[in-house]
């Protein structure tokens, strides 16, 4: 016998083919995949203009669907044989991300595993009344969860930045937070001898002083002339006080009235002597500056002067002539 093995049956032969013809074939796929993905990952991609994606989770179908609905890629299996083939650079991140025009496939990647998510910003303006800050927070875009109860002046008015999905209540805890700081840092660096008792009061004066002025310059004369009605024991007679007397922080869509004036309620300082009860709204950090080192003046009144600003008076008289030329002023408006 020589030592040629005798070839193999027929059937087999057919299966032997069969099995190479498969992997042939599975083959060609994977380098035609491969040349789309590569042809994807080098050229420009179809975005005209820059555009921000919320990108969901739940796998690389889902992402490419997003993406592709948003036009950052053409072709969602390209998208997915090119992550498959780099999924050793990371795993592709659900969260809202930046996509500059024309970002090729290597781009849209690279950004889905290296780049920070979209920072949004929501500011809080000074002087907004909690009821106002809460309808703020409903309507902003991005925000999950709704929106907790909010004390009266508990949150300081600035700009927040948060990535979509962060809650309204972790923005209304960072919030909190940062007017328990701004406040503590303020009555720390308070001047001597404030007629206040605690932070808490402070806090109070700030939110009158920040609802009564919108000019940075005249903050602390204004709170130096509250300070000297308190020192006096001088009603306050602020009109901010009376209108969130009247509404209870929701916005005042009329002028106050006499019956406004009159009325008795503890945020009415037109009635009540001293500091009302709690805040009427949020201050920033310029009015508890100037609530805590008030502006040294022998002022008692101010009244509107008809540019935005006051007029400052030490005696009656002399307010009550600041008062004839605003009434005059508004006459002839």
């Amino acid at each position: 016998m020589n030592g040629t093995a005798p070839p193999p049956p027929p059937r087999r032969r057919r299966l032997r083919a069969g099995i190479l013809g498969l992997v042939a074939l599975l083959a060609a796929f994977a380098a035609g995949g491969a040349l789309v993905a590569h042809r994807a990952w080098t050229e420009a991609g179809p975005l005209a203009e820059p555009v921000q994606v919320v990108v969901p989770r739940g796998g690389t179908e889902r992402i490419a669907g997003a993406l592709l609905d948003r036009g950052v890629i053409r072709d969602a299996r390209a998208f997915a044989i090119a992550a498959w083939l780099t999924r050793g650079a990371g795993p592709l991140r659900a969260a809202e991300f930046a996509f500059p025009a024309g970002a090729p496939l290597s781009e849209v990647l690279r950004i889905l595993r290296e780049d920070r998510p979209v920072q949004r910003r929501l500011t809080i303006p000074e002087g907004l009344t909690a009821h106002q800050i809460r309808a703020l927070l409903d309507r902003t875009e991005g925000l999950a969860g709704e929106t907790p109860a909010i004390e009266e002046g508990a949150l300081l008015p600035e700009t927040y930045l948060f990535e979509w999905g962060e809650t309204r209540a972790a923005i209304v805890r960072r919030a909190d937070a940062a007017m328990d700081r701004a406040l503590a840092e303020a009555w720390a660096a308070r001047a001597p001898d404030l007629p206040l008792a605690s932070a808490r009061e402070a806090l109070i004066l700030a939110s009158i002083v920040e609802r009564e002025t919108g000019k940075a310059e005249e903050r602390g004369k204004v709170a130096g002339v509250f300070v000297n009605r308190l020192r006096r024991g001088m009603p306050l007679q602020s009109d901010p006080t009376v209108a969130y007397a009247a509404t209870g922080g929701a916005p005042m869509d009329r002028p106050i009235s006499r019956a406004d004036l009159d009325r008795d309620h503890p945020f009415n300082t037109y009635r009540v002597r001293g500091l009302p009860p709690g805040p009427i709204a949020s201050p920033g950090r310029a009015s508890l500056a100037a609530a805590t080192r008030p502006e040294a003046t022998e002022f008692l009144f101010f009244v509107a002067d008809g540019t935005g600003g006051h007029a400052f008076a030490r005696t009656l008289d002399e307010h009550n002539r600041n008062v004839a030329r605003w009434r005059e002023i508004e006459r002839r408006r």
